[in-house]
């Protein structure tokens, strides 16, 4: 326990017992989109950014744990709002990656971090589609199904493996298609997968090198950050780094971390 009233350790336990337990109200509804079965669709900022039923679902699920669990807690989360509190704060994405959710692609996952002060002190990030947990507490390292986790040791920026996202601003996402066509010939290659959360987790694992976006809300790094930060990685979070925007999110190995970023920042990476 490092700071008073907060145990590290009981807060991941809730995350992930809170997260498994939306995931497999999600992977519920996945399977019966597979087998036909239709589920309400709705959108937010644009036509391309969407939302289903099951968004809301899962949330209110994790909502109702978490005030039997924890109760007087706020939730911050992406569908049903809120604010931070003075002590824990629960910060949820109840389905990250809900555009692969709905095209049947199983790269998606429930993502719930206790925050004190702004700060993440524990998470855990559930893959719906194979049960995969992902999870973390501050100082204690990041967990993959009970595996510990490390970072990958890239020794040079052309063999680094960097993924990325777009954002639903047509606008933006051109700025960001150039920022990523001058990226592609210093690196190895660029993976654009659709789920923050998840990217962010497999930097943790070695499964990319580094991860760089722009946009994130607060509800899709609060875990995945804090496991790739725990595995390893070097991470910065928006408001942290100018040189790659203001609302930039990166998790690299440290080999390639500082070199990295600054190629980043010369393919301008702060104008997107």
């Amino acid at each position: 326990m490092s700071d008073v009233g907060v145990d590290e350790s009981l807060l991941k336990s809730v995350a992930v017992q809170v997260a498994t337990d939306a995931a497999g109200l999600v992977r519920e509804a996945w399977e019966g989109m597979a087998a036909g079965r239709s589920v309400a669709v709705g959108t937010k900022s644009g036509d391309t950014d969407v939302v289903t039923a099951v968004d809301h679902e899962s949330e209110r699920l994790v909502r109702d744990r978490l005030a039997a669990l924890r109760p007087g807690e706020p939730v911050l989360g992406e569908e049903g709002g809120g604010a931070a509190g003075d002590g824990v704060t629960w910060v949820v994405d109840p389905i990250d990656g809900t555009v692969n959710f709905l095209y049947g692609l199983p790269w998606f996952a429930v993502s719930v971090a206790a925050q004190a002060g702004g700060v993440s002190v524990a998470g855990a990030v559930v893959e719906p589609a194979t049960g995969r947990v992902w999870s973390a507490a501050r100082g204690q390292g990041a967990y993959l199904d009970g595996r510990r986790l490390a970072v990958s040791e890239p020794t040079r920026l052309d063999l680094t493996l960097v993924g990325t996202g777009f954002a639903y601003s047509p606008s933006r996402r051109t700025r960001q298609s150039k920022f990523a066509a001058s990226l592609l010939g210093r690196v190895r290659d660029i993976r654009r997968n659709g789920a923050a959360s998840l990217d962010l987790c497999a930097v943790a694992a070695g499964w990319l090198d580094a991860y760089v976006e722009h946009g994130l809300h607060r509800w899709d790094w609060a875990a995945g950050a804090l496991i790739a930060a725990e595995a390893g990685a070097a991470v910065s979070l928006p408001g942290s780094a100018p040189e790659l925007g203001d609302d930039a999110t990166y998790a690299a190995a440290p080999s390639i971390a500082e070199p990295l970023r600054q190629v980043l920042a010369d393919c301008g990476a702060a104008e997107v």
